[in-house]
């Protein structure tokens, strides 16, 4: 089903949010960044001047990213650092069953077999990433793994597992009896038509700023529901499903893969962040770009979904989506939370 707004979850953080962003920019009450000035030097270095927002501090995609985000503030509330809080945001929802585009109960391809991807990246491009992998419920574990055990940055299908095992890793059987249920019906047609927003929000992608002004993200899917066996999408390619800068921001995307993959997405985001866009003017122009080389091959659009989250280093953050119906959960310094919905560019 398509993703719907919690709307008394709105209302209460539209009462609390006035007061407490007001409290948080005076420094009082709650986490705040470190305003060192070793910091301020390293959290803006474009020279973007002062705030006039309330900086964020966790981004993530669709309305699953609400509970990543709450377990995202457990981690930085603490005074926790930004991959830590990333990796575990994104594993709540990789373990949960009920969702069906991530991990453990992903709609598998067309030959039943659940097949996961994931990355995660730091300030520093310190990156890892593992692609085709079967049987591990956390593959952002994995990956991170992959970043801080190899000289790699990704690992791929049965090579993937191999290492997962011998880093301790548990294999175990991801298809659940509702997906595999999902799975023998639609073989009995086995037309692969995709609908927005359902089959085609695939992942979870979430950015992390934390009080040292250090940002990290990480990106995991199941992939598209009934897709080929072996398909890889733009989720576990450092520069299109995430990508960051710590000196700059940080993006990652959702929706079709293969369309996010054409232009670099998420790098492409950054870099023009790095020009001085705002998050959200960035996110839109690589809709743009990727909308108008769809048109240029003439495919038809009205199947296809495509959403970027960014944040810059400061902390000022948006969205954009090429179609309605993309939501995502925004985390505020102080822990407030909200869902949102990205602008979009077609109806």
């Amino acid at each position: 089903m398509k993703p719907k707004h919690n709307n008394q979850n709105r209302r209460t953080f539209l009462r609390k949010s006035a007061l407490a962003g007001a409290l948080t920019l005076m420094g009082v009450g709650g986490w705040r960044p470190n305003q060192s000035r070793a910091n301020q030097r390293s959290s803006n270095p474009l020279g973007l001047g002062a705030r006039d927002f309330v900086p964020t501090v966790a981004l993530s995609t669709w309305r699953f990213g609400l509970k990543a985000n709450a377990e995202a503030w457990s981690v930085l509330s603490k005074g926790g650092k930004s991959l830590d809080a990333v990796e575990a945001g994104v594993r709540v929802v990789e373990a949960d069953p009920q969702e069906r585009s991530v991990g453990y109960g992903g709609r598998p391809d067309r030959d039943g077999h659940v097949t996961l991807d994931a990355c995660i990246m730091d300030e520093l491009g310190n990156a890892g990433s593992v692609a085709f992998l079967q049987h591990i419920m956390h593959p952002i574990s994995v990956a991170r793994a992959v970043m801080e055990r190899t000289p790699h940055i990704m690992l791929c299908g049965s090579g993937a597992l191999e290492f997962a095992l011998r880093e301790g890793f548990k294999k175990q059987n991801l298809l659940t009896a509702e997906s595999e249920a999902e799975w023998r019906r639609w073989m009995k047609d086995a037309r692969y038509t995709p609908v927005v927003n359902i089959e085609n929000h695939d992942t979870i992608g979430m950015l992390v700023r934390d009080e040292t002004g250090r940002l990290s993200g990480a990106c995991t899917t199941s992939g598209m529901a009934w897709k080929l066996h072996g398909r890889v999408g733009d989720s576990p390619l450092i520069g299109a499903g995430l990508y960051v800068d710590g000196q700059v921001g940080a993006a990652t995307a959702t929706g079709h893969g293969e369309e996010v993959i054409r232009i670099a997405g998420s790098h492409l985001v950054v870099e023009l962040m790095r020009q001085g866009r705002t998050a959200e003017e960035a996110c839109r122009e690589a809709v743009n770009r990727a909308q108008a080389m769809f048109v240029r091959r003439g495919r038809d659009l009205r199947d296809t979904q495509i959403g970027f989250l960014a944040m810059r280093a400061d902390g000022q953050s948006g969205a954009f989506a090429l179609r309605p119906g993309f939501s995502y959960a925004r985390t505020l310094v102080g822990g407030q939370t909200e869902l949102l919905d990205a602008p979009f560019l077609l109806n």
